[in-house]
């Protein structure tokens, strides 16, 4: 059997949607099979619609939080020196 499989975005590897109202109709398919409220929004990589379980209205309200300027390792255990 042959299956569809959607273009992905390179930089987010979100699903790629060509136009708002097909984005729109994948989000109520979902909210419909799966109980999941999607929004909508366009993509500042490729231009297209991807789907976000983040209201982008409340996001744009609120404001992008910033990490707090101390120092930040991956190591686990790792604590930097005090100055």
């Amino acid at each position: 059997m042959h299956y569809f499989t959607p273009k992905r975005c390179e930089t987010t590897t979100k699903i790629m949607y060509y136009d708002r109202q097909t984005a729109w109709q994948a989000a109520e398919q979902s909210r419909i099979e799966r109980g999941v409220e999607l929004w909508v929004y366009q993509c500042q990589y490729c231009g297209q619609w991807h789907l976000t379980h983040r209201d982008p209205a409340l996001a744009q309200a609120v404001g992008h939080f910033k990490r707090s300027q101390k120092p930040y390792s991956r190591k686990k255990g790792f604590k930097p020196r005090r100055r």
